[in-house]
């Protein structure tokens, strides 16, 4: 199916690659010539839309979870029902599509266009029911007789197997009442006091608690005997500040104040303490004050006396699964993972099995992000998977079967390392199934039942299949769709380019995206403008297939616009992600430029003498610094809304990579501090409503570089919030880069 896609492609794209002749000049476009491009981009911005049809089928499941329906969108967005049968592996339209428009336009008294048909819900059968607009219809469906009726209660088929992670920032709920809700605890200036549920008979159990340093976040045990308690040394945040300056209706700015934590500030701190109920007795658990996400959940064993806790500790080098023992306050490590780098903590992953004292656990420790499967009483950890690769998510945990559901990438050898592939495993490691196949990356929507899935693939220069599968061995049902794009090849554009190269070390492949004109000529050199986003949390190019964007409509008016995960982003191995560690200055920069470098090795028409790049958050940090410390092949940036100095910005995502405590690397990597250094011509945005990073980290550039006697341009958009800039500052970003890169006066749209 996929070599069949590509053949069709290849023949659509006709010379979609570089031609290798050798360039004649550089692209220099004169103002007629760049005018024309600014007219053919706006034009295409606008025809571009909607010309990829049947890309996306979103299953409605019928009651019997057996069936479903879809909408396709059509040429000139016309609107297509399907119902699938999965037993009969039939697919048919929903409904007559002229008589539900009729039938829907006499009862509504509104004219109903049949191929713009806009129905939100519906349920197959003798009466067709569907949801349009705001309203219910009850529909024959031999005569299309039509009445309004109350929402049906049709119960959607139940869901199995799913398992959810809960996220770490998300609050502990705890409760006042005993679990047989005879006793209640309660805090009463800053003390705990017990009672009767009604609050009759208050015995005192603390006395050195105060509105200062107080108690609270009560956890009782299964069978009432204890209760988990912390004493808790609040800390008041610190504030940031940013100024409205145009709110309507108004004559005066509006200064605003929130609170907003950064990298060093004190966080609060918990103590964790036992009461026992029967004594009402007060013992210090054995463990230390917690200072990074605070109450954690308490899970209790079946003996009611030993519970288990979580702890990762500020400066995320350390994350332990922690046993303690009601009775004596003793407590011991189940796990206990260190590292001299950094632990991503959002992507700590437990699932606790508590009758086999149990748990699945997904860690890097060995190198890789692979799942684990520890004995609780033991604390031995036995590898479920492993290899050169990683285990992207876990969709659910089957204890029964005793098998996992998992996401990874890296698994077969020949593909881009970062296409999602879906698997199921035994606790064992035993038994690996793999559920997709082709080399794309996938999207997998299960029947209500998991017996069957939806397998959705693509890359980005191959349109979407989507097929009906079986879980049990992953074999082919029917395909349901495939993509078309004829009309948007006929357009003139085509698909971006996937391209690898060597990272620094000269081994690791880098995986990116080469996007170039439509009216590209082969006997011209291009700039390259390099669209940058390098935060360590994620990995950023894009996979899936999508057909017109940012990066294409830039490309309109004259240049290579291209994009790279490099080294110090995540969903590789562990050695790739810890080059971000204590190091966001370096961003992958180097491994950008080698990639660059041999890109314009395989394509002469790249010109490596002039090379831009734009972002937006930390890609803002990145854009920016690019120009101060490899000024000698960045030229140009536009920097949007940057996190210039890791010490202004927020304090969770700043520790996670930089450290704590704060040292003089925050300073020494700090763009602000280096303001001084800048060559090249840099584009300054920012919204003066940021709450994400605080405007004044762009201001604090700003200052330097106006200290240091540099040149610049500062866009500050008032009312926006954390943003490239909108509509406005998108169109000053390609007027910026046409005047840097291209030398010649984008249109003034003053005259």
């Amino acid at each position: 199916m996929m070599k069949k896609y590509l053949c069709v492609l290849l023949l659509g794209l006709g010379t979609a690659g570089f031609a290798q002749k050798k360039p004649v000049t550089a692209y220099r476009p004169t103002e007629k010539e760049i005018s024309d491009a600014y007219k053919n981009m706006e034009r295409l911005d606008s025809v571009a839309k909607n010309k990829v049809y049947k890309a996306t089928v979103l299953p409605h499941w019928q009651p019997d979870g057996q069936s479903f329906w879809y909408r396709n969108i059509l040429k000139d967005s016309v609107a297509e029902y399907l119902l699938v049968d999965i037993g009969t592996q039939k697919k048919n339209k929903a409904f007559d599509h002229e008589k539900m428009a009729a039938s829907l336009g006499k009862i509504t008294g509104k004219a109903m266009n049949a191929s713009k048909l806009k129905i939100d819900e519906f349920y197959g059968g003798k009466a067709l029911v569907v949801k349009s607009g705001e309203n219910w219809y009850s529909i024959n469906a031999e005569t299309y007789e039509a009445e309004k009726i109350d929402k049906p209660g049709v119960s959607a088929p139940k869901e199995v197997g799913w398992t959810r992670q809960r996220p770490r920032w998300m609050q502990v709920r705890t409760d006042s009442f005993s679990t047989d809700k005879k006793q209640k605890a309660y805090i009463r200036s800053g003390n705990v006091y017990i009672s009767d549920a009604k609050g009759n008979k208050p015995v005192q159990v603390t006395f050195d608690g105060n509105l200062q340093k107080y108690y609270g976040e009560l956890s009782w045990s299964p069978d009432n005997r204890f209760i988990v308690v912390y004493k808790i040394s609040p800390q008041q945040d610190k504030t940031v500040g940013f100024f409205l300056t145009s709110l309507p209706n108004t004559t005066r700015g509006e200064a605003r104040i929130r609170p907003y934590s950064q990298p060093g500030d004190e966080n609060p701190t918990y103590e964790m303490f036992i009461i026992k109920t029967a004594d009402k007795s007060i013992s210090k658990v054995n463990t230390e004050i917690i200072d990074f996400f605070e109450n954690p959940v308490i899970r209790w064993r079946d003996d009611n006396r030993h519970f288990t806790f979580e702890k990762v500790d500020r400066g995320h080098q350390r994350f332990r699964v922690i046993e303690a023992d009601a009775e004596t306050g003793k407590t011991g490590d189940i796990i206990d993972e260190k590292t001299d780098t950094f632990i991503y903590e959002q992507k700590i992953y437990t699932y606790y099995i508590p009758d086999k004292k149990e748990i699945i656990w997904v860690s890097e420790k060995d190198g890789w992000r692979h799942m684990y499967l520890v004995d609780e009483l033991s604390g031995k950890a036995n590898p479920i998977t492993k290899g050169d690769w990683v285990v992207r998510g876990i969709d659910s945990v089957n204890v029964k079967s005793r098998e996992i559901w998992f996401q990874a990438s890296g698994m077969n050898p020949s593909e881009d390392p970062y296409h999602i592939h879906y698997y199921r495993i035994g606790f064992d490691g035993k038994n690996l199934v793999k559920l997709t196949h082709a080399n794309a990356t996938h999207r997998l929507t299960f029947t209500p039942d998991r017996v069957y899935y939806l397998d959705t693939y693509s890359r980005m220069d191959t349109p979407p299949v989507t097929e009906l599968r079986k879980t049990s061995d992953g074999s082919l049902v029917m395909e349901l769709e495939k993509a078309d794009i004829s009309d948007y090849l006929a357009t003139g554009l085509k698909l971006p380019e996937i391209f690898t190269a060597k990272a620094r070390d000269g081994k690791t492949d880098l995986w990116g995206i080469v996007y170039r004109p439509s009216k590209f000529d082969p006997k011209k050199k291009y700039p390259v403008i390099e669209n940058i986003y390098a935060g360590p949390q994620d990995s950023f190019v894009p996979k899936a297939f999508f057909s017109y964007g940012e990066m294409q409509s830039m490309a309109e008016l004259g240049f290579i616009v291209v994009q790279v995960d490099g080294m110090g982003t995540f969903n590789r191995s562990k050695a790739f992600h810890d080059v971000c560690w204590k190091n966001l200055a370096d961003a992958g920069l180097p491994d950008r430029i080698m990639w660059i470098k041999q890109l314009a090795d395989k394509y002469p028409q790249i010109d490596t003498a002039r090379v831009g790049l734009y972002g937006t958050s930390a890609g803002g940090q990145n854009s920016l610094g690019a120009l101060l410390f490899h000024p000698d092949f960045y030229k140009a940036a536009v920097s949007a809304c940057g996190c210039h100095d890791n010490r202004v910005d927020k304090q969770w995502w700043n520790e996670q990579w930089m450290g704590y405590p704060v040292g003089k690397h925050y300073e020494e990597q700090s763009n602000v501090t280096n303001a001084h250094k800048l060559k090249g011509d840099l584009l300054l945005i920012v919204g003066e409503a940021d709450t994400n990073v605080p405007p004044e980290s762009t201001y604090r550039v700003a200052d330097a570089l106006i200290k240091a006697n540099k040149e610049f341009e500062l866009l500050t958009i008032p009312g926006m919030g954390h943003s490239d800039g909108g509509l406005y500052g998108r169109r000053k970003k390609r007027d910026f880069f046409v005047k840097s890169l291209l030398g010649v006066k984008p249109p003034n749209r003053n005259k």
